[in-house]
């Protein structure tokens, strides 16, 4: 059996302790300095909306809203494991950022520009950058923006292009990726101190013990509560994409999986089909005889 984390094993990539020190208005405003490039007056993270339970969000809410003096909406999520459209799951928190503005009662015209962060302990898109940006472009003339307000960046831990981003993110990456023993090191960084030291002051701090306990149980009854739901009301949803993850990770043993790979496995919606490609993935020696063996099959469906 898997031994359960506690609240001094964790570093900063575990989502408790990482929504903990970023819910530190100081820690949340340092780091969208840091990755923005730009100085901000002021910063109010919104608790009630960050690592509590949310019935109506399906589970436990583990990222961070937050909102500067301009009234700019951030989304900031930390991403150990690699998940299926990663893209469109950016796109769901832009919408639930305007959403909630409109119901706010914001007009159209008025409404925040919203910034979605993901911090990514492996490379998005495989092409080894620290920082991913994107923005909305005219595909005919990349000078034409949309100017919709709303940005999307991945940060990533495997970047290689240091010359190229600040050296600040570049360490910051490194002490998000170190183990527990390499994270209390000197990263010589200011920002990085300034979270150690927060990360002390949590794992010393008993009333933030009851609270990752009081976590870590709300996960297990989330867990719980959905092989029982499954069970119970015979919705599979949540074994589709479990099944889709647990492919992908067994093809990342066999290397990089492309984008449109990636976008074949999440088309698939039955479970009977995921099954199939997940023992396929199980015995593929590479990846091309994986795809090779997975359009055969799915040719045999008519698919």
């Amino acid at each position: 059996m898997k031994k359960r984390k506690t609240l001094q094993d964790l570093t900063i990539k575990d989502n408790f302790l990482f929504g903990a020190v970023m819910s530190v208005e100081e820690n949340c405003k340092g780091f969208l300095e840091m990755v923005l490039g730009f100085s901000i007056a002021q910063v109010v993270v919104s608790k009630e909306k960050s690592i509590v339970y949310h019935p109506e969000y399906k589970g436990v809410r583990l990222d961070i809203y937050a909102e500067d003096e301009n009234h700019t909406h951030y989304n900031v999520e930390m991403q150990v494991k690699k998940k299926i459209a990663l893209g469109k799951r950016s796109r769901y928190y832009h919408g639930q950022m305007v959403m909630e503005a409109l119901a706010s009662g914001e007009d159209y015209e008025t409404l925040p520009d919203t910034v979605v962060i993901f911090v990514c302990d492996f490379d998005p898109f495989g092409e080894r950058l620290y920082c991913y940006t994107f923005g909305n472009e005219c595909k005919e003339n990349k000078n034409v923006k949309l100017d919709d307000g709303s940005c999307t960046i991945f940060l990533s831990t495997k970047g290689e292009n240091e010359e190229k981003v600040p050296q600040e993110l570049v360490r910051f990456l490194k002490f998000v990726t170190a183990d527990l023993g390499e994270s209390e090191m000197d990263f010589q960084d200011e920002l990085v101190k300034q979270f150690q030291e927060t990360i002390h002051s949590i794992k010393t701090d008993r009333e933030m013990g009851e609270r990752y306990m009081i976590f870590e149980e709300m996960l297990r009854e989330e867990k719980q509560e959905g092989r029982l739901e499954g069970r119970q009301e015979g919705r599979i949803e949540g074994r589709i994409e479990a099944t889709k993850e647990a492919i992908l990770e067994l093809l990342e043993d066999l290397g990089e999986i492309s984008e449109k790979l990636q976008d074949r496995i999440a088309g698939l919606e039955t479970l009977e089909d995921l099954k199939a490609l997940h023992k396929l993935a199980a015995r593929a020696a590479s990846l091309q005889a994986f795809e090779e063996d997975m359009e055969r099959y799915l040719q045999s469906k008519g698919k």
